[in-house]
């Protein structure tokens, strides 16, 4: 889902500090980092709101927070599992969060907005095998295909 002009990719920071986490951003000319994670702190030095902000400003990179697609902390011990019955568990409790109103509306923006910029998902997990995040990629990916029937 990713072309010359728009698309949109998901990125982990864990195993990055914040220069080499925006080097990273860099080949992919990223437009956009929209922060999916529930809350937008970290322990990690740079990754919390604030900071994250002003380091991918300085990189030409505008972000954004969507919330309401981030993974509810009771929920999260099950991706860190891919292939078992506790990710299974996780990964259906998130996709029903999904089917919320708020949810449908985050991806549908988040459909219309790859249509037209280069855009990033980020949480923390390096693998999106153990994120949710791929979860939301799958969802934005139907949402896009939805909308180009229309």
């Amino acid at each position: 889902m990713w072309t010359e002009t728009s698309g949109i990719i998901g990125v982990g920071y864990e195993g990055h500090d914040i220069s080499s986490f925006i080097h990273h951003l860099q080949p992919w000319k990223v437009d956009v980092l929209v922060d999916v994670r529930l809350n937008a702190i970290s322990r990690k030095k740079g990754f919390s709101k604030t900071a994250l902000s002003a380091a991918l400003a300085d990189a030409g990179i505008r972000y954004e927070h969507l919330p309401v697609l981030g993974n509810p902390k009771d929920n999260r011990d099950g991706f860190w599992a891919p292939g078992t019955k506790a990710a299974g568990f996780a990964h259906e409790r998130y996709r029903e969060l999904l089917l919320a109103d708020s949810a449908h509306a985050a991806i549908h923006y988040l459909a219309q907005l790859a249509a037209t910029e280069h855009v990033a998902l980020l949480c923390f997990e390096a693998s999106e095998a153990c994120c949710h995040r791929r979860l939301v990629l799958e969802a934005v990916s139907a949402e896009a295909s939805a909308l180009s029937r229309t």
